[in-house]
């Protein structure tokens, strides 16, 4: 079994058309995460190290290009409908918080699964100016798909002879990760006091 899927992987991460599949899932995955963008890219940085098929930089490209087209299209989806919910509480709160930390929001979502589609929808909903989201978000895909690439690239070359267990490797450090940062970010969060609901709108952030 596992020789049958490691096989259909190969052939699979060996085709010239992978570039376009990882570029077509990281898009996808960045407004509507339900497919595993990060595994994706891992898994053919795995295949890259031990297999020296598919080309490491072009998986590093494609990976960025598709978050960062992913991301803007979430960010516009936010910003069309946003008009509805701007006299929310919580929206009042999310103007200030992206007025004082925007670009740290948008890096450290792009690695939580899941936060970083609700972060980016807020910036298009509280009108973060779109040129400087267009900024840092382009540093967080860049980050992401190297260390996610990378991970891969790790377990394949200490297991050249088994990509296997180098994805599990792979696989196994990013989920780590992950669950490293959810600790932090619970621990965190239990030690912030929750925005309180108040009749003071903050300062609106500048238009594009």
């Amino acid at each position: 079994m596992t020789d049958a899927i490691m096989t259909f992987l190969h052939d699979v991460m060996t085709s010239p058309w992978i570039y376009a599949a990882i570029l077509a899932i990281s898009v996808i995955d960045a407004f509507f995460p339900v497919v595993p963008s990060e595994t994706a890219v891992i898994t053919a940085g795995v295949f890259a190290a031990a297999a020296d098929a598919p080309a490491l930089g072009l998986v590093i490209a494609a990976a960025a290009t598709g978050a960062f087209i992913g991301d803007n299209i979430s960010y516009q989806i936010g910003r069309a409908g946003g008009a509805r919910f701007q006299k929310r509480a919580a929206i009042r709160w999310a103007h200030a918080a992206f007025e004082e930390r925007g670009g740290l929001l948008l890096v450290v979502a792009r690695y939580i699964p899941g936060g970083r589609t609700a972060v980016t929808l807020t910036t298009g909903v509280v009108r973060y100016p779109l040129h400087r989201f267009a900024f840092f978000d382009g540093l967080a895909v860049v980050s992401w798909a190297l260390y996610s690439a990378m991970i891969g690239y790790i377990g394949g070359a200490a297991f050249e002879d088994n990509p296997f267990k180098g994805l599990l490797l792979g696989l196994g450090i990013a989920l780590t990760v992950t669950a490293v940062v959810e600790i932090v970010r619970y621990v965190l969060r239990r030690r912030r006091p929750a925005p309180q609901e108040s009749g003071e709108r903050p300062r609106e952030l500048a238009q594009p």
